[in-house]
């Protein structure tokens, strides 16, 4: 298959829903021959806020303290390709293509076929072999227990702050939900936590003491370096992100330290641009937690200054809370669907904000054109669906988006 024809194909399997479960994704893991050659360390992230920032640190460090490492994060942005990384770079569309070929092969003497998310996984631990990487870094997709990832044999955990969200696969609950994540612990192996609710503390404390698995809490933010990414919850990322790097026998000093983190990048969250002489801001906070936090980098960075903002998110999300936090950040607020078979509608969306003025938009052109006539910071938050339709939109780049 052409690189279009593999993606096409792949990206068709979605109709196999989510499978949570470790059957399957060991299963497929095996045939294609994709679990890590010994001697690779794997650092494995779960947590509700922060996987992507804390795993984008950890690969940092790893590369430049010289070690080859991979990177597994989900969902992307603009290009499937952002998923699987090496060095820093992502998967060339020929590689992409040729082992989505041999995979279309193999799902089909599978029952029942791969999900898009574990054909996903096997393309990159697979890439992550062949390219021999020492180190893998992988992000969850969703909870922790039953997520296809967890397939992966791992020698150091990780934990980032825990919150309600996919509340109809996790559970209700705090502790429900903590218990998901912490169903990454493997026993003997070390596992780091962001500070956490006490409910959720208290589980991953019993969790770890079951499993013989060593558990410590980072007690304070990484101070003393410069970090790429803007907000007081990235120092504690950070250092969520050195200990795990410690603990992974990675090369960690000062030098290290201090080049990686002021890099670091990981777009989609708090990412500052320019656009039409105005500063915008892009933040896939799509839950009440995120979006809390968000509002406080906001103030950080922007002062009392009003926002023009663009929003949206997807059904089961809490779209109460998510705009009870953003709501006073904003002068002017607009709305649009994004491009998702879980889109709720704007409707919804604006009713969300308890009577604030809010203007519905049709199209993304249609926002677009209206946040060029505010006169001030421009922040576009939500969805990470929206957040990829607007980088596609300004950089004119074909976009598809996926709800794995």
């Amino acid at each position: 298959m052409t690189y279009s024809e593999a993606i096409d194909w792949l990206f068709s399997t979605q109709l196999f829903g989510i499978k949570l479960g470790l059957d399957g994704p060991r299963q497929l893991l095996k045939q294609y021959l994709a679990f890590p050659a010994h001697g690779v360390t794997v650092v494995h992230v779960a947590g509700t806020n922060g996987k992507g920032s804390t795993c984008a640190m950890i690969d940092a460090i790893a590369r430049t303290g010289g070690h080859r490492c991979g990177l597994f994060t989900s969902p992307h942005l603009v290009d499937f390709r952002e998923r699987i990384r090496v060095g820093g770079e992502e998967i060339p569309e020929d590689a992409c293509a040729a082992m989505l070929t041999e995979l279309r092969e193999l799902c089909e003497t599978l029952d029942p076929h791969p999900t898009f998310f574990e054909i996903t996984l096997a393309l990159g631990m697979r890439w992550f072999r062949e390219r021999e990487c020492e180190v893998i870094v992988l992000e969850t997709g969703m909870g922790g227990r039953l997520d296809a990832t967890t397939a992966v044999p791992a020698d150091v955990c990780a934990i980032t702050p825990i919150g309600l969200d996919h509340t109809q696969w996790l559970g209700e609950t705090i502790a429900e939900i903590a218990r998901e994540k912490a169903g990454i612990l493997v026993e003997g192996k070390p596992c780091f936590s962001a500070p956490q609710d006490p409910q959720a503390r208290r589980v991953l404390e019993m969790e770890a003491n079951e499993r013989r698995s060593p558990l410590s809490f980072v007690e304070a933010p990484l101070r003393g370096y410069p970090i790429g990414l803007p907000g007081e919850h990235q120092a504690w990322n950070a250092a969520l992100a050195v200990e795990c790097a410690h603990a992974a026998g990675l090369r960690v000093n000062y030098e290290v330290l201090i080049h990686a983190l002021a890099q670091v990048s990981w777009p989609g969250r708090f990412e500052v641009l320019s656009w039409q002489g105005k500063t915008m801001v892009l933040d896939g906070a799509h839950n009440p937690q995120g979006a809390g936090v968000l509002a406080k980098t906001w103030r950080e960075r922007f002062g009392e200054s009003q926002a023009g903002l663009l929003f949206s998110v997807v059904a089961a999300k809490d779209l109460v809370g998510i705009a009870r936090e953003l709501g006073p950040l904003a002068e002017v607020i607009h709305v649009v669907a994004v491009d998702s078979p879980r889109a709720l509608p704007t409707d919804a969306l604006a009713e969300a904000f308890g009577g604030r003025e809010v203007t519905e938009h049709a199209s993304l052109s249609s926002a677009m054109s209206a946040l060029e006539d505010f006169d001030g910071p421009l922040l576009v938050a939500g969805s990470l669906f929206l957040i990829g339709d607007v980088k596609a939109w300004l950089e004119e780049l074909d976009h598809r988006a996926s709800d794995q």
